[in-house]
């Protein structure tokens, strides 16, 4: 579903048309990346404050501002995402940017460390940057993800090297020229059309020190082992298969339609998105009943129209991936409630029950408007289900009792915890899993402490 590919080419999933293609980067051309960055890490960032960076991706979020409806247009051709849904991404990289140039200065200022032996003297951490940083990004959020990476490190002093998501290269060189227009010098950031290849060589190179990845298992294990080999710093967000738990609530028509937003956001192409409905015995029926008439209601759409729910998905080999998983899981026992049809990459709101642990259903996760829905009879039950998954990313809690909520979200194994909630994502909420899901946090002030130089500063 997301993995590294070379071939760079924009192709309208809801046209099949290939509208442009772009040259892979040769290799002299990373060669330059590299020097570039390098360059640019041991000159500009060397030479400019923190104060002085963030107000370059002040001008980042500007532009992201300006150039809003030509950016949100560009990824409706190239992944398929929904018009408002694009507008709405790009608003959000541009609050990404801003909260990082308005906050990120101070989340990087020096750390006093009072002396335990109240001794004479002083010691502090100084934060600062480690050097050239590699992202691997993938297409189902072309300008979020970048800027949840490049926006802190920038402002930090690192420098950055981009290889985009092949199906993305023409939002990737727009993200690059706004960097350029924003007044960001040669080597700051760098977009490459690389290769998985290359990519192997810049993780060996001895300038880069660390690497961010966002995409599927099989590509984080492969970059996490050549990293490990090489004994740089990493970051992985993966998969995820979100629980979506309904112990109680006082409106269940708006949990639903949460339970609605929450799985078809970006087409079902989040690796956030509530994916595995449990719900307590005693509303089960119910909300099962509001929730396949729900899904049923809601049809894809020619994503370049407003208003649409959601589009089709992002490539044909998306949607006959996910063709295959929901096969392979109603020959597994899987049950049917609507949905399930594939034409061409649109595929219909779907929603599956009966699957069992002995289903490969069970434990994979579904990247496309695809539910699976569970009733169990406690909370304990409820936990038990919500935690048997390899993943570990988010999850979705609703319950009128908040000492439930609070006990309920320790409990549960992911990175993140939404109660009464979904779509709640901000700048200042760190994001990240744990388990298959990956390692390493970004947003907020964690965000900005990835990859950093935690300098410990003693004086007599």
């Amino acid at each position: 579903m997301r993995s590294l590919m070379s071939k760079y080419a924009v192709t309208n999933p809801a046209t099949g048309e290939t509208m442009k293609s772009y040259e892979t980067a040769t290799n002299a051309d990373i060669t330059t990346a590299v020097e570039g960055a390098f360059n640019a890490y041991r000159g500009w960032s060397r030479s400019t404050s923190a104060l002085e960076r963030a107000a370059l991706v002040a001008k980042v979020a500007d532009l992201h501002r300006d150039r809003r409806q030509h950016l949100a247009e560009i990824i409706v051709r190239e992944m398929g995402k929904p018009i408002d849904d694009a507008l709405g991404e790009v608003d959000f990289s541009a609050d990404i940017y801003q909260y990082y140039a308005d906050n990120g200065p101070d989340l990087i200022k020096d750390e006093p460390i009072t002396l335990a032996d109240g001794s004479e003297g002083s010691a502090l951490i100084r934060k600062s940057p480690m050097g050239v940083l590699v992202g691997i990004m993938p297409w189902n959020f072309p300008y979020y993800q970048v800027a949840r990476f490049a926006g802190p490190n920038l402002i930090l002093g690192n420098t950055i090297l981009l290889k985009h998501a092949a199906q993305c290269p023409e939002s990737a060189e727009a993200i690059h020229q706004i960097f350029a227009d924003a007044g960001f010098p040669v080597g700051a950031y760098t977009n490459m059309y690389a290769t998985s290849e290359q990519i192997g060589t810049l993780i060996a190179d001895d300038r880069v020190q660390g690497i961010s990845l966002t995409g599927s298992e099989r590509a984080g294990a492969a970059v996490a082992e050549q990293a490990g080999r090489h004994l740089k710093k990493v970051v992985l967000e993966l998969g995820g298969s979100d629980p979506f738990v309904v112990l109680s609530t006082d409106d269940l028509d708006a949990t639903v339609d949460m339970a609605v937003r929450g799985r078809l956001d970006n087409s079902g192409q989040a690796c956030n998105g509530a994916k595995r409905f449990i719900v307590i015995d005693s509303l089960y029926d119910a909300f099962l009943a509001k929730f396949v008439e729900r899904m049923s209601a809601t049809l894809p759409t020619d994503p370049m129209v407003p208003g649409g729910a959601f589009g089709p998905l992002s490539s044909v080999s998306a949607a006959e991936t996910l063709d295959e998983q929901v096969k392979n899981a109603v020959a597994g026992g899987a049950t049917v409630l609507t949905g399930a049809t594939r034409d061409g990459n649109f595929f219909t709101s779907t929603v599956l029950a009966d699957v069992t642990p002995d289903n490969s259903a069970y434990y994979e996760e579904f990247f496309g408007p695809v539910a699976q829905v569970f009733k169990v009879h406690s909370e304990d039950e409820a936990i038990e289900l919500a935690n048997d998954t390899p993943f570990g990313l988010g999850s979705y809690l609703f319950t009128t009792d908040p000492e439930q909520a609070a006990r309920v979200a320790d409990r549960i194994e992911a990175g993140m915890v939404y109660i009464n909630c979904v779509l709640a994502d901000s700048p200042e909420l760190p994001f990240g899993g744990i388990k298959r899901s990956g390692s390493g946090r970004e947003l907020g002030a964690l965000g900005i402490d990835e990859f950093v130089n935690k300098k410990m500063i003693r004086t007599a």
